[in-house]
């Protein structure tokens, strides 16, 4: 299955902002009924047979990120606007994505990057860019569609709220 990342608005039927109980049906309708995972956890993350984890975070009763973690094959491969996040290498990901926004190191993590305009962030334990049998720091391991506001600090969702934008916890 193909998930196409589509910031701001969400991953296929998890839209960001719908309410809760919505998203969990969304979520619901991500696992393959014939190979459901005993780890699922539904409202709060499922897994695809490929290993792919789909994860939905919620505040205020409605849905503000999705998380996917990286999938243990190709049965699934997750994109945005044509770059495969979890099947190129981050240093080409970070390379592609960077040829259509802004990319910057994570302030707290160098081996993780924040695509700021896009509500976009990808993560991996630690940099392996020259090591590509060390797939869990050559690849990135997770990427985060979150909405407006998410990665705000206090006074930055304190000067949103006093411009008129949308106030979050």
């Amino acid at each position: 299955m193909e998930f196409e990342l589509a910031p701001p608005t969400g991953v296929g039927a998890l839209v960001i902002g719908m309410p809760r109980q919505a998203a969990d049906q969304a979520l619901i309708s991500f696992r393959d009924p014939s190979a459901i995972s005993e780890s699922d956890q539904p409202g709060r993350f499922v897994f695809r047979p490929s290993g792919l984890m789909i994860s939905i975070h919620c505040s205020r009763g409605e849905l503000e990120a999705v998380e996917l973690g990286r999938p243990a094959d190709d049965q699934d491969t997750v994109r945005f606007r044509g770059v495969d996040v979890f099947g190129l290498s981050a240093a080409v990901v970070v390379t592609r994505m960077r040829e259509l926004t802004t990319v910057t190191e994570a302030d707290d993590d160098p081996a993780s990057f924040v695509a700021p305009d896009l509500l976009l962030s990808f993560w991996r334990p630690f940099e392996a860019d020259d090591a590509p049998d060390e797939e869990q720091g050559y690849y990135f391991s997770s990427v985060l569609l979150a909405r407006p506001g998410y990665y705000d600090t206090p006074a930055q969702a304190a000067a949103r709220l006093r411009a008129g934008g949308h106030q979050e916890p």
